[in-house]
């Protein structure tokens, strides 16, 4: 990867798209292993701080090339935030509206990168995302709240008037990944394919950025340092929902939530 150029067009569009990181054969595995999970352990769509209980997020989320990506981004310095899958069943009406992930955090500063790591294809037909080149550098947009069932945000957010003539698709392979800046307005369709879209999704951050919604959020220090102490420390995963961390994921995924809905 040229991380030189890629830092650069995400400085100018809030965004780059079809990051070649896994091989196909990588990311069939990663999504075998969460499928073999899921048949133990339940869906975990939507389940926050999954690197503190499953070995496969860790592994993603820490890999060196994606390090290297979000250091040429947001510095030398970088707090792995939350871990999560976000997936589409086939045939499904589940979708995201047009909304900003920083409008929901309560975040105080915008050091922060999310990744978007596809281990189905994310085609125009199973609902890859579409993001608004540039729409980062306007800051926040107002969100509206209501009660979609299948909005796959928590309160159904949604950004109106967005220009969607200047949107562009971002599809993905299996193995190529996405990152994009929390003010980047971003959405997707349903899944409309026969497979499932299945999405592995990163949120980094700097060190010196806080949580103004409480003091009770946490990060894991994944490269260079943290001289400020903002977050609990995250524990990481030793073994897949090893029962001493099951318990204290559950409370972290709570909270996430929690988080997401608080004023």
């Amino acid at each position: 990867m040229d991380t030189h150029t890629l830092a650069s067009d995400y400085a100018r569009d809030g965004f780059v798209t079809a990051v070649p990181l896994l091989s196909q054969d990588d990311a069939a595995h990663h999504r075998a292993y969460l499928e073999n999970l899921e048949a133990a352990q339940g869906k975990l769509h939507y389940k926050s701080k999954l690197h503190t209980v499953m070995i496969s997020p860790l592994q993603m989320a820490t890999d060196p090339k994606v390090l290297d990506l979000v250091e040429a981004i947001i510095g030398p310095d970088i707090l792995l935030y939350d871990t999560t899958y976000i997936i589409k069943e086939p045939h499904t009406e589940a979708h995201v509206s047009w909304h900003q992930d920083l409008n929901f955090w309560g975040l105080d500063d915008d050091a922060q990168v999310s990744m978007w790591l596809a281990l189905s294809p994310a085609t125009q037909a199973s609902g890859c995302m579409r993001m608004v080149p540039g729409s980062h550098r306007s800051g926040v947009r107002e969100h509206a709240t209501s009660d979609d069932p299948t909005n796959v945000l928590f309160q159904s957010q949604t950004v109106n008037d967005v220009p969607e003539d200047h949107a562009v698709y971002c599809p993905l392979q299996p193995g190529e990944a996405s990152f994009h800046h929390g003010w980047t307005l971003h959405a997707s369709m349903p899944n409309r394919s026969d497979d499932r879209r299945i999405g592995f999704n990163v949120q980094y951050i700097a060190p010196h950025v806080r949580q103004t919604k409480h003091d009770l959020d946490s990060a894991m220090l994944v490269r260079g340092q943290d001289k400020y102490g903002h977050f609990r420390t995250d524990t990481p995963a030793r073994a897949d929902f090893e029962p001493a961390a099951l318990e204290r994921w559950h409370e972290l995924d709570r909270l996430h939530m929690e988080t997401q809905g608080m004023a």
